[in-house]
């Protein structure tokens, strides 16, 4: 399943954080609704699950943490029948300056990295400031994923001014299944300050 662009937006409640995966529209407007995503808090096996609609009657996909808890947990994105469809990790050592993911799927071996090293080290930086540390400030920070062979751009999530997460996502390569890079993109949000 290929979509060449659709949006993520987020929605924070009490237990749960919700995502919409919308389709763009060729106006760059959102369109119908993809996908519909929840994430539990306080699970020690991370597992986010997407379904069809907000009914949460048919799940369309998901991915799951191999590991418990783990900081460099590699995650598998199942279809809707639970087979194996690609996978992601994050890079431990290299994201302690600039997050570092990589993803795959048959096929396709991807590197994806913030775009901007000084808002990675910003980051960094401002959670550990004894003033202004507990100031919630929303960095705006893009991810570019590159093909490992040719350095081709394969998937882009780029963060929107927003009150809320919102995220624009573009895949240019037609081998990135839609389910994997919806996920990767959920998992940049939801995974991403761990």
């Amino acid at each position: 399943m290929v979509v060449p662009a659709f949006f993520v937006k987020q929605r924070i409640t009490l237990m749960v954080n919700r995502y919409e995966i919308l389709a763009a529209n060729p106006d760059g407007t959102e369109g119908h609704l993809l996908a519909f995503a929840e994430q539990k808090r306080m699970k020690l096996k991370e597992e986010i699950v997407f379904f069809a609609d907000e009914s949460r009657s048919r799940r369309v996909f998901s991915f799951k943490a191999r590991q418990r808890l783990d900081v460099s947990a590699e995650h598998d994105v199942f279809d809707e029948n639970g087979t194996a469809i690609g996978m992601f990790s994050k890079q431990f050592g290299a994201s302690l300056i600039r997050s570092t993911w990589n993803l795959s799927v048959p096929g396709l071996n991807a590197m994806g990295r913030e775009r901007r090293p000084v808002i990675a080290v910003l980051r960094r930086v401002w959670g550990f400031l004894p003033v202004v540390g507990d100031v919630w400030v929303p960095f705006i920070f893009h991810f570019d994923f590159v093909d490992t062979e040719s350095g081709a751009i394969v998937l882009v999530s780029e963060r929107q001014k927003a009150i809320r997460d919102r995220y624009t996502v573009t895949v240019p390569d037609p081998r990135l299944d839609f389910r994997v890079a919806a996920s990767m993109a959920v998992a940049l949000d939801a995974l991403q300050s761990r």
